[in-house]
């Protein structure tokens, strides 16, 4: 007799890092029942990304994580034995492009939102902690053996400590990391450049660290080096590791280090070593029916600027919301293609970024001419700009046909006001659904939302201009004025 499915899900989550997490709980936060499966039985303590942009920040905020963030940033201060308010590298700084330390705070159009030196760990702890809250499923030691697609869902199998497993899904998402099983098993292209150097991280400590001061980047003949309040980045040009899944040994760290640095230094202990690769690789699509991917399922980069781990929370944002909206039966199923549309070009320019940092960070004298250039560029406040928008992901603007500057650009945080009542936007945002905040005569921009209220919370706001706000907290809409022009097209467009 065929088994069943031993259970049933509206949409099953493969990967349990912080791209799979946030999936679930915008898809929860939608209505939708989730199921999370994880390879691993516990999560993972190798070191990663050290810190995370304002876009991925502001998606945490938006879904009650505020406190969390606040508390895990002021213990990374106190290890760093530096004040709270204090920046790392100096008063002006926000930022870096390929290791210049250039990017100024002054010179940017919103200096108040910027990134915070909260580690992987930290940021998947605290949406653990949301997980569960919500009372939201994820079953580890859950290895994907199998996916088949029809016509009305998905069968998903695994085998996992007690046997095998196997579900049927109205849709699967792959948030399963750069190798991803569901990628391959789903058949998506994934082009790209093979990697051409090694890249080592670890907390170590050396014999001499003073040596390895001043913190920050570094070039050198050999290479670059980054030491800050003692993890040790290296980047190694003289080609890919033979085997990147194999242990980092203690002699291998210490004779990159030496022979990067240039210092007389020894390891005298290391601790959550790892390395990477400049492997850059694209999916051609986010979704290949009732398939879809986010975050390194979709896109793998170098981690020059730390920018993946964002660009993945950012995935889950867009994707959350819109997949719960199809699954309720209010929106049509095209506007998932209105994922791959606006999250895919993204992808493609941090790529090509990384790309660029890559070639003007190599130990040869054409590079060195030409970050020398760049260098003096960042003088000018236009191109400091550019570049500091351009690696915090605050220049994106999706194309949302609008010619109006904020349509398309996802909000950060901001205090509305209705008389003697100030309450902060993100606040609002908490339960996942669209914001209308109305600036106009009468509230007659909330009337004309009202077929689609459920779905919009209208906010009555002294002075504008108004605005339709995506869960994502992209502005879908700004009127002009006292003007509602526009303004039932958005509605009907994202929410109805």
């Amino acid at each position: 007799m065929k088994k069943q499915p031993e259970n049933q899900a509206d949409v099953v989550v493969v990967g349990a890092g912080p791209v799979g997490l946030l999936t679930a709980i915008e898809l929860t936060l939608g209505g939708v029942r989730v199921c999370v499966l994880e390879r691993l039985a516990a999560p993972s303590l190798v070191l990663k990304a050290g810190g995370i942009g304002p876009l991925g920040i502001e998606a945490l905020q938006r879904r009650g994580m505020t406190a969390a963030l606040v508390a895990a940033q002021a213990r990374t201060f106190a290890m760093m034995q530096i004040e709270p308010n204090q920046r790392i590298f100096g008063p002006r700084i926000s930022g870096h492009f390929a290791g210049l330390m250039l990017v100024r705070t002054d010179a940017q159009k919103e200096p108040d939102r910027r990134g915070s030196p909260v580690d992987q760990q930290a940021i998947e702890a605290m949406l653990s902690d949301r997980v569960r809250s919500l009372g939201i499923e994820v079953r580890r030691e859950c290895d994907l053996k199998g996916l088949v697609q029809h016509a009305d869902g998905v069968d998903v199998t695994w085998s996992s400590g007690t046997g095998e497993g196997h579900a049927r899904c109205s849709y699967l998402v792959g948030c399963d990391g750069g190798h991803s099983h569901v990628r391959k098993m789903a058949g998506f292209e994934f082009p790209g450049s093979d990697p051409t150097l090694t890249m080592y991280q670890a907390l170590a400590e050396v014999d001499h660290p003073e040596r390895l001061l001043p913190q920050g980047f570094r070039y050198t003949s050999g290479g670059m080096f980054g030491y800050f309040f003692g993890r040790v980045f290296m980047i190694d040009f003289s080609g890919p590791p033979k085997d990147r899944q194999a242990p980092v040994t203690h002699g291998e760290f210490e004779a990159v280090l030496r022979r990067v640095s240039g210092a007389d230094v020894r390891v005298k202990a290391f601790e959550n070593a790892s390395r990477w690769t400049d492997n850059t690789r694209l999916v051609d699509t986010y979704r290949k029916g009732r398939v879809l991917l986010a975050g390194d399922a979709a896109h793998i980069h170098s981690p020059f600027g730390g920018q993946g781990m964002s660009l993945g929370l950012v995935d889950a944002a867009n994707l959350g919301w819109k997949l719960a909206a199809v699954l309720r039966g209010e929106m049509p199923e095209s506007l998932l293609d209105t994922y791959t549309a606006e999250r895919r070009p993204v992808a493609e320019a941090v790529l090509s970024n990384t790309l660029a940092q890559t070639a003007i960070m190599r130990p040869d004298i054409q590079s060195s001419a030409m970050r020398d250039i760049v260098a003096n560029l960042m003088q000018f406040d236009d191109a400091n700009r550019f570049l500091g928008e351009m690696m915090s992901g605050l220049s994106i603007r999706y194309d949302l046909g609008s010619t109006t500057d904020d349509v398309g650009r996802v909000i950060g945080d901001r205090p509305i006001r209705h008389g003697d009542t100030v309450v902060s936007l993100y606040d609002v945002m908490q339960d996942g659904i669209g914001v209308l905040l109305d600036a106009s005569t009468e509230g007659k921009a909330s009337e004309l939302v009202a077929a689609a209220a459920q779905r919009i919370r209208c906010v009555a706001i002294d002075t504008g201009p108004s605005m339709l706000i995506r869960p994502d907290a992209c502005v879908a809409w700004a009127g002009k004025e006292n003007s509602t022009d526009g303004l039932d097209e958005a509605v009907r467009r994202w929410f109805r």
